[in-house]
């Protein structure tokens, strides 16, 4: 009976590991396909049916294509300029607005917490319009800081944060204060380190929506020079009529940091316990 438990326990795994696996390569086959059109050679045809995933001919030609005849170094700095920047200055800004809300008393703070959420229902193409004058008012068109603006803080940041600045332990508060630490010093050397996890997954989400944010930058731009690559792949169906090898190269490019990053950074997306500073 316990072998028959086990075999069934067996197949049970094995079917739901198939299951799992195929989602997997229904969610990867996007990506594979635009890898192999920006690998395949002008002879061949990538309209074809069926639809060949392996390129006959691999070759490189199309990426170096496209950065000679691309100021794609520019784009790929701007880009990282900008989400570098984003990232800093919302993790910053909304840690000091989550910890109030999360760890200290007064008067309204449910309201202004209850507030601030409520803002998340609302989409950015409302606020896009007064944004926009707000930008061309403070004279910072056609600038970084215009570009990172709406992202230098957010309700769903501040959520997280307040949350998991709540989950921290109150003995680590109380030891810091009875060792004379000011409420800055808390906030920095016990409260920030405690919610890391928290923090590497606000500025996973921050930089992916900065690096792929189109509508914005294409509103406050209009100097070639501060595109980003977003913008400069754009580009690239007006300046070689549609040439879908080469925007696949283009796009490979743009989103090639990307997945650097979070397989770089996913090992620190996990639960941690807050309490393990507390000296027992």
């Amino acid at each position: 009976m316990t072998i028959k438990k086990a075999d069934r326990r067996g197949w049970g795994n094995a079917v739901r590991y198939g299951v799992l696996g195929f989602i997997a390569l229904l969610m990867l086959l996007p990506l594979l396909w635009l890898v192999s059109t920006s690998l395949k050679a002008p002879t061949e045809d990538i309209f074809q049916f069926p639809p060949q995933l392996l390129p006959k001919e691999p070759t490189w030609n199309n990426y170096v294509r496209v950065w000679q005849t691309n100021p794609f170094g520019t784009y790929l700095f701007n880009s990282s300029a900008i989400a570098l920047l984003s990232v800093g200055l919302n993790l910053g800004f909304c840690a000091l607005a989550a910890y109030p809300l999360a760890r200290l008393n007064f008067q309204g703070k449910e309201v202004i917490f209850s507030l601030i959420v409520s803002t998340i229902m609302i989409p950015f193409q409302i606020v896009m319009i007064p944004l926009y004058i707000l930008t061309v008012q403070l004279g910072i068109r056609n600038t970084y800081i215009g570009i990172i603006f709406p992202a230098i803080a957010s309700a769903f940041g501040i959520f997280l944060l307040r949350q998991a600045f709540a989950a921290v332990p109150k003995e680590m508060e109380e030891a810091a204060r009875m060792d004379g630490c000011t409420e800055l010093g808390l906030w920095w050397h016990i409260m920030l380190p405690s919610i890391r996890p928290a923090l590497m997954t606000l500025a996973i989400f921050v930089f992916i929506g900065s690096w792929s944010d189109f509508l914005w930058p294409l509103i406050v731009l209009d100097r070639p020079q501060l595109y980003t690559l977003p913008l400069g792949v754009a580009n690239l169906a007006g300046t070689f009529s549609l040439d879908w090898r080469l925007i696949a190269a283009g796009s490979v490019i743009s989103i090639a940091p990307v997945l650097g990053l979070f397989l770089l950074l996913q090992r620190y997306i996990v639960p941690t316990e807050a309490g393990s500073g507390v000296k027992g």
